[in-house]
């Protein structure tokens, strides 16, 4: 292939862009002539959505699935089409205290997924008059547990929308059933991952009994971890009624129970997680376990190619 018919290659976010600007030979753009080295031009760029190439020596890309790109002076150039990356599913579980809300704020800045938790999405839903806010509504003016089938087609109605669908999803504590797990199954929905924040109960507790609410402020105080900052403020704190030893304890079982029968739909997913160490150390297993699943995606994609 002639020098007026060389190409410029760059990949970026799994796209390859090209130019009619660059050899892949060329030392004078490319200290280190390696042609599955891409570098980026100033030229005009025309984007391909690519997962995986082959370059060779005759300047060609190949793919399994390939197909010929009609570009001038370029007869025989190849290049593949590919679906656009998957976004991340994810499911996240915790005992009461165990931090969990926290790490959900921290996974959706840095991953920037959508942030779903069951109980705040049946709130919107009955405030927003929905249909399945209505349904919802009944029960709860008479004083019932909202029945399964209504939660989950909220959730699996949330997960599908069009944002979801674009930057992935984080689910917040749901399902928290095997009944629950598998209504979301037979829709279809099903997570990459499934983390498990572990904290030994008697440090739960402990985290749930010391805390205390200033009515004022609205902040959330911890009579050991994190006490108010003067005797004005203490002496106006409040304890929730339900953050007693004996209620938590109560809720514990509950969620322990209901961990147990979920487990069986996600355990070859399942990735447990220390939360009984700083926040930091905390997120810092739960970036580790989805960065891998992100490079291990990459590999698979890769070795369409091989």
């Amino acid at each position: 292939m002639g020098s007026n018919s060389c190409l410029n290659f760059a990949i970026t976010h799994h796209c390859v862009y090209l130019s009619p600007s660059f050899s892949p030979n060329s030392k004078l753009h490319n200290p280190n002539p390696n042609h599955n080295q891409f570098l980026l031009s100033r030229s005009s760029f025309i984007p391909i959505a690519t997962s995986s190439f082959a370059l060779h020596s005759n300047h060609t890309l190949s793919h399994p699935r390939s197909k010929k790109l009609p570009l001038r002076n370029a007869p025989n150039f190849y290049v593949a089409a590919s679906a656009k990356a998957v976004p991340l599913k994810v499911m996240i579980s915790g005992a009461p205290a165990s931090g969990k809300g926290t790490q959900c704020e921290l996974i959706t800045q840095k991953y920037g997924l959508v942030h779903i938790a069951a109980g705040d999405l049946l709130r919107v839903e009955v405030a927003a008059a929905s249909e399945n806010g209505k349904r919802a509504k009944e029960y709860m003016e008479k004083g019932e547990l909202v029945p399964d089938e209504i939660v989950v087609m909220m959730v699996k109605e949330r997960l599908l929308q069009p944002d979801s669908q674009e930057k992935g999803w984080l689910l917040d504590g749901y399902p928290r059933s095997s009944s629950q797990a598998a209504a979301l199954e037979d829709f279809g929905i099903h997570p990459d991952i499934f983390i498990l924040l572990e904290v030994p109960e008697d440090n739960l507790v402990e985290r749930v009994v010391g805390r205390r609410l200033d009515p004022l402020t609205g902040k959330i105080y911890h009579l050991k971890y994190s006490p108010p900052e003067s005797e004005e403020i203490a002496s106006r704190l409040t304890q929730r009624f339900d953050d007693t030893e004996e209620r938590v304890k109560l809720r514990l079982h509950t969620h322990h129970q209901n961990v147990e029968a979920v487990l069986s739909t996600y355990k070859d997913i399942t990735v447990k997680v220390n939360g009984n160490v700083a926040k930091e150390n905390v997120f810092a297993q739960i970036d580790a376990a989805l960065t891998e699943l992100l490079e291990q995606r990459e590999v698979n994609s890769g070795s369409l190619t091989a």
